[in-house]
C-alpha cells in the first residue's frame, strides 16, 4: 500500500482476479494498515486515468477481519471504470477510498430474531462481508441469504456458501446451524426458479427453511441489488409494516441507497 496522491486515496496492488463468467468478476487487493469498516460498507474504488481518479462505490466482500480487502463487479462494455477494471492482472494498481460507509449495518436495525439478506446480481457483495462475521452469528437465531440472478453462472460465490463457509475454522459449527441459503434463477433451470418478489410474495423462502411468516416484528431484512427489484422488495416490506432503518434511526428493514440513487 502506498499513499496516492489524492490523501482520501491510496494505491492497493492487485493479488487475485477470478472471471466468473462473461459479465462477473472479482478480484482482491492488498489492504492499508489503516483502513477499517464494518461488514456490509463500501468503499469508493477505481483507476487512475489520464493523471485523474475515476472512482465508483464498491461494497465490501471480504470481511472486515481479512487482510486483504475483495470487491465483486459485472462488466459493462462501454462503462467508464468497468470496461478497465475487467482487465486488471495480478500486480496493477487499484485506487481504494480510506472512507468507507454505507447503511447496511447491525446497528441501523432492532434487535430481531432471523435476519433476511436479499439480493440480486452484485447485490451479493456485502452479504458475503455479512455472513463471514461472527457478530452476526451472535445477534439472529437464522441468517438467511436469498440471491437472484437470472442465469446459474451468475450465482457467484455458490461453491463458497455452499460448500467452504459450513467448514470454515472459526465460523463452520454457527454457518452450519445459523445460515440459510436460498439463491433462485430466473431464465434457467435450477433447483429454485423465479424472482425473489414473487417468492416472497407467495412464502416460498420462508416454506423453505420451514420458519415463520416474514414479520416486521421480529425479523429484520437488508436489501442490495437491482434497482427494480429494491424497489419492488421495499414496496412489499412496507405494506407488511416494516419500516426504514438508518444511520438516524433503526428500523425493521435497511437498503444500501448510495447505490439506488446514482
Amino acid at each position: 500500500m502506498t499513499a496516492s496522491k489524492n490523501s482520501a486515496l491510496t494505491q492497493e496492488t492487485v493479488i487475485t482476479v477470478h472471471h466468473w463468467n462473461d459479465t462477473l468478476f472479482s478480484f482482491t487487493t492488498t489492504r492499508g494498515d489503516a483502513l477499517r469498516f464494518q461488514s456490509g460498507q463500501f468503499v469508493m474504488i477505481g483507476l487512475e486515468i489520464e493523471g485523474r481518479p475515476l472512482l465508483r462505490a464498491y461494497s465490501i466482500v471480504s470481511p472486515h477481519y481479512e487482510e486483504h480487502l475483495e470487491f465483486y463487479s459485472i462488466k459493462v462494455p462501454n462503462g467508464p471504470l468497468t470496461s478497465r477494471l475487467q482487465h486488471l492482472q495480478v500486480g496493477d494498481t487499484v485506487l481504494v477510498g480510506r472512507k468507507p460507509t454505507g447503511t447496511l449495518l447491525k446497528d441501523n436495525l432492532r434487535p430481531g430474531r432471523n435476519l433476511y439478506l436479499f439480493s440480486s446480481g452484485t447485490g451479493l457483495a456485502p452479504f458475503m462481508s455479512i455472513v463471514r462475521d461472527p457478530d452476526y452469528y451472535e445477534a439472529y437465531e437464522h441468517i438467511v441469504l436469498i440471491h437472484g440472478v437470472r442465469l446459474v453462472s451468475e450465482l457467484g460465490y455458490y461453491d463458497e456458501i455452499k460448500s467452504a463457509l459450513p467448514m470454515h475454522e472459526y465460523l463452520g459449527d454457527a454457518v452450519q446451524k445459523k445460515l440459510r441459503y436460498f439463491p433462485t434463477v430466473t431464465r434457467e433451470a435450477f433447483a429454485q426458479q423465479g424472482r425473489i418478489t414473487d417468492l416472497l410474495e407467495a412464502g416460498a423462502i420462508e416454506r423453505q427453511f420451514d420458519l415463520p411468516p416474514l414479520d416486521p416484528l421480529h425479523d429484520r431484512v437488508m436489501v442490495c441489488g437491482n434497482p427494480s427489484v429494491l424497489v419492488d422488495l421495499v414496496a412489499i416490506l412496507q405494506a407488511r409494516g416494516f419500516d426504514e432503518g438508518s444511520m438516524q434511526k433503526q428500523g425493521s428493514y435497511v437498503i444500501e441507497r448510495a447505490f439506488v440513487e446514482k
